[in-house]
């Protein structure tokens, strides 16, 4: 498991409960008591530290390298699940990956960011960064789920979208704008989950949707702190006070009502409890799910483009 500093305590205690594990086949130790103390006490720390977390320290935790996935949630809540690739046009984008399947019993296509768990997998997929390609694959595939009427899933988790220069040459920002677009018009319900990351475009181009919710500790932002604490600041040393100054927190996005909830992560984070987050947050698109279907075409549609002219709005 990659370390937090924050959580450097709390890992320290766990390698030492781990260790009495060890020995505690020997019938001649009895530490059962002592090992249930240390427990006890490795969920007292979790739940301070994780009650009091810091905007930058939510970055951090966003981008745990253990938090699941869209392949480890595509596997775990999708059946049937038929990949597709390719956008018609350029070629395949490893970073923003998609296709059909069936969530619980439910026909539907799903798409979403993956940023790999090994070094191999994280350059394959670019660190979850899409390049145009990929925005016109989900472009694709939202057309698809409107010709069949199928709802659609979106995961984002990505830093934002490439900003290589080849990707600027087969017109980046023009395919975010187009996915944008898309996902306005398309006439099917939406919902999209930010499980990690949430950045600038590159997540916008597939979140705009009928319910967005985000993890509690994942987060949303038009750029990420360092980036903004190079262009204010000159240093990406400032990271902490851009994080705070970008209100970028599942929490600050609920009171600015720019998402719909935000859904509880297992104690000590997603990181730590894989398979339930997956579990709570595929509860979370079943309920919404629930809310949005049957659809009326023209409500639907309607709501979906008031939903964001809201946003813009001075209250």
């Amino acid at each position: 498991m990659s370390k937090l500093d924050f959580e450097k305590p709390i890992l320290e205690l766990e390698a030492k409960i781990n260790e009495l594990h060890n020995v505690s086949s020997d019938d001649s130790l009895n530490i059962t008591e002592e090992i249930d103390r240390m427990t006890a006490k490795v969920d007292r720390l979790l739940k301070q530290t994780y009650n009091k977390l810091t905007a930058q320290q939510k970055v951090l935790v966003a981008r745990h390298e253990n938090r699941p996935h869209f392949k480890d949630y595509a596997s775990q809540i999708i059946t049937d699940f038929t990949p597709l690739a390719g956008e018609r046009c350029f070629g395949e984008d490893q970073a923003l990956l998609g296709g059909l399947g069936r969530f619980r019993g439910q026909s539907c296509v799903i798409m979403g960011h993956e940023k790999g768990q090994t070094t191999e997998e994280r350059i394959k997929h670019n660190f979850g960064m899409a390049r145009p390609e990929g925005y016109r694959k989900a472009q694709r595939l939202l057309k698809m789920a409107e010709q069949y009427q199928i709802p659609v899933i979106t995961l984002v988790d990505t830093a934002g979208a490439y900003p290589g220069v080849g990707a600027e040459e087969r017109g980046q920002a023009e395919a975010i704008a187009k996915s944008i677009e898309t996902c306005l018009n398309v006439k099917v319900p939406i919902v999209s989950v930010i499980i990690g990351e949430g950045g600038s475009g590159g997540a916008i181009a597939i979140a705009t949707a009928d319910k967005v919710f985000m993890l509690e500790h994942s987060i949303y932002s038009v750029i990420s702190p360092e980036g903004c604490a190079s262009i204010l600041w000159r240093s990406a040393s400032h990271a902490g006070d851009a994080a705070e100054a970008l209100r970028l927190t599942a929490q600050d996005m609920k009171e600015l009502k720019l998402i719909d909830g935000i859904i509880s992560e297992p104690l000590g984070g997603a990181h730590r409890k894989r398979e339930e987050t997956i579990d709570l947050v595929a509860d979370t698109i079943e309920n919404a799910f629930a809310k949005l279907m049957p659809w009326n075409t023209d409500k639907i549609l309607k709501d979906r483009q008031e939903k964001y002219l809201a946003m813009g709005r001075a209250a």
